[in-house]
Parts: structure tokens; sequence; C-alpha cells
């Protein structure tokens, strides 16, 4: 079966809202946006296992398989392309009556996160709700929502957007009160990502200048200051400036330090598929946060660069969908679209700037690539709408309704 009959009823493209249905072609679906998505879930699905296949000898981990995070990883790449599949279906103007209520949604389940009982602890950080078989990450969620909310909010704000009252509180303010509970959880790097998603749709819907000038100064300044008043993020920092020092090396660099080692060990081409020495119990969350310095040493310079192309083409191509909806006068339906490519550009630049030393350590995964449910499915859930996006272009610019 073709991928892209995954994606069609047997008479049609099926209109999930009216019932209508209408014929689809290979031309009316991105095919390659969608091979290139599914090309970076196998290779991430290949690099999870690479990584992990040395956990078991750890006693963490002694209970677990080699197996284990290959099986459950794949298990989440299946999950996601059947959700994908169902929503799909889903027209953007559906996206748009539910962004507000979704995101409300998410926001009480972000609190959830916060009650003693509830909330699932990892490493002093209660970012979880557990539900046995698996855990949820509400904060992924969040990333997707506050897209769809931005973007309808600049929609229906758009007379406003020079306005600093009308305009930009009454988001700024919905964002504030989501980074309060990202940071008593804490998750400042889940809600560095929010805050560049919803700064980049107000800049793209057309907020005055100097205001986005301003504002950006101001948050940058909050940033420094929720650093500089936290010690262990300050130790982060001084350690990030400085990791070869004996110290640093040992404690709050230690990640960063090997990381880097393991980008040395890779040089051009790497020392072969499966043959690191970082990922055996030296690199810390090796199949998560550091996949990407397994890809170093293993693949090298070549594997890293080719992961950097695939990711530059997605964001690339989802501001042209943006474009060419907004040329078209989906303005909600264009917003979105540039909002999941600064969304996936922000927090796959991240994590790289993390693993590659441009940045200090924080708690990003590769999107689409590292080990996690909940950010895979929604990784895919974001770019399904992108796929929508671009599919209601194409019918619209032949002539069909959607």
């Amino acid at each position: 079966m073709k991928l892209s009959s995954l994606f069609s009823s047997s008479n049609g493209t099926f209109n999930g809202v009216s019932g209508r249905t209408h014929r689809s072609s290979m031309t009316e679906l991105d095919m390659p946006l969608i091979w290139v998505v599914v090309l970076l879930m196998l290779f991430g699905m290949v690099m999870v296992y690479s990584a992990s296949i040395a956990l078991p000898d750890s006693p963490k981990y002694a209970n677990y398989k080699n197996s284990y995070f290959l099986t459950r990883q794949a298990l989440y790449i299946l999950v996601s392309l059947l959700v994908s599949v169902f929503m799909f279906r889903i027209p953007v103007q559906t996206w748009q009556r539910w962004a507000p209520y979704l995101f409300v949604v998410t926001l009480v389940v972000l609190a959830l996160v916060l009650i003693p009982g509830v909330g699932k602890g990892v490493n002093g950080a209660k970012r979880w709700l557990s539900f046995k078989v698996f855990n949820v990450q509400p904060s992924e969620f969040m990333k997707l929502f506050i897209v769809l909310y931005a973007a309808d909010y600049t929609v229906r704000k758009q007379q406003y957007m020079h306005k600093l009252t009308k305009g930009f509180l009454p988001l700024a303010s919905a964002v504030a009160l989501v980074g309060l509970l990202l940071l008593l959880e804490p998750d400042l790097g889940a809600f560095g990502v929010i805050v560049c998603i919803a700064m980049g749709i107000l800049f793209l819907g057309g907020i005055n200048g100097i205001w986005f000038g301003g504002i950006s100064a101001t948050l940058v300044g909050i940033f420094s200051l929720v650093i500089l008043l936290s010690p262990w993020r300050r130790e982060r920092i001084f350690a990030y400036l400085n990791p070869w020092t004996e110290e640093n090396a040992l404690g709050k660099a230690y990640q960063l330090s090997h990381s880097l080692i393991a980008f040395g060990r890779g040089e051009l081409f790497g020392v072969g598929l499966g043959a690191s020495v970082e990922k055996l119990h030296y690199l810390p969350e090796a199949h998560t946060d550091f996949l990407l310095a397994v890809i170093g040493e293993e693949l090298g310079f070549v594997g890293v660069l080719v992961v950097i192309l695939m990711f530059y083409w997605v964001i690339k191509r989802s501001f042209e969908i943006g474009r060419q909806a907004i040329a078209m006068d989906a303005i909600f339906a264009g917003l979105c679209a540039k909002g999941i490519g600064i969304w996936i550009g922000v927090q796959a630049f991240i994590n790289m700037g993390v693993n590659l030393g441009l940045l200090p350590t924080k708690g990003l995964t590769l999107p689409l690539m590292s080990y996690g449910g909940s950010g895979v499915v929604i990784n895919c859930v974001g770019l399904t709408i992108l796929l929508r996006i671009d599919y209601e272009s194409r019918v619209r610019m032949r002539g069909g309704r959607v």
C-alpha cells in the first residue's frame, strides 16, 4: 500500500466535519514532506536503539531488555502514524474553532502535573502524568496548542495588533501563566520554545515593530533574571562557559564534556554505526537529550549534516506552505504553518546547540528523533496539520472545496 493512500478514503479524501468527499491525487499531497518526516523518525529509531542497547548493563535499567527502548519507540511511531491518519481528516477551520478550548484544557493539565500524587517526578522535575503503561508530558502538547491559539488570537485581534493593551497584553498574560506553570515543574526549555513560538507568530501577524523590540529585550531580561536567581541554573551557566576544568567536567558540565568528546571521536565519517563508546554509560540521556552526540560519534560530521539538512528542509517547507496559504487569504492556516516551522526549528536548534556546546545544557529532545512518546506523537500531529494546510491550498488552487 502506498503511503499516500493512508490519507484517503476509498472514494477520495474525507472532510471530517461536513461529510463531503472529493477526489484526491498524489499531486494534492506533499509526498516529499511525508517521506522526510518518516525518514527522520526511522533514522531516530535506529539511533535510539544504538544509544540505548547498553543501558541494561546499568543497575538502573537492569530489568530492561536490550530492545526495550527500540520496541517502545517503534510503538510510538506506529501510534503517531495512525493518529496522523485520523488528524489529517480534520479541516483547518475546525482546528481554529477548537484552538482556545485546547489551550485552556492543556493549561489545566499543566496545573495537574504540580499536584502531589498526580504528577510524576523524574530527576527532581515534575513534568509527567503517569497512566501506568505510559507517561504523558503536557508541555509537549502545549507547544502545538500555543501555535493554534496564537494564530487564532492574531486573526481575531488583527485590528488591535498595533496596540499594546488590546493586542499584545492578553496573549502575553496567557503565555506568562503557561510560563509560571512550566517554571514550577521546572521546565525552562519548554517555556523558551513556547515564548519563541508566541513571539514569532505575533511578529508575523503584524505586531508593532517598536513594541516587538521592546518586548523581546524585556523577555531576555526576564530569562536572565530567572537564571541569576536560581543557584543551580547559575552554576550550569558557569560550567557551560568552562566545561573542561576538573570540577565542571565531573559536575555540572559532565554531559556537555562527554557530548563534545563524542563529536570529537566521530570526526568526518564517524566510528561506525553501533560503535559509540560514549553511550556506554559515559554520556547520560544518550537516547533522549543527547541523541545527536551519538549520531556525531557513530556517523560523524556527515551524519550530523544529513540530520541538519532534513530539519532545514522541513522548516523551509513549512514557511513556503504558510506563505502560500496567506496568499490565498487563509491567514490562520498560514500563521499555523509558519508557527509549526518556528516550533520545530527552535526546538531542534536548541537541542543541537546544547549537544554541540553552543548553548547551555537544557532538557529538550530532538524533534521526531529522540526517544519519547509524547514528543513524537505531538510532533507528528503538528506536521499533519501542516500537511493538511498544504493539501487545502492545493485543492483551492484547483478550484475544489474543502
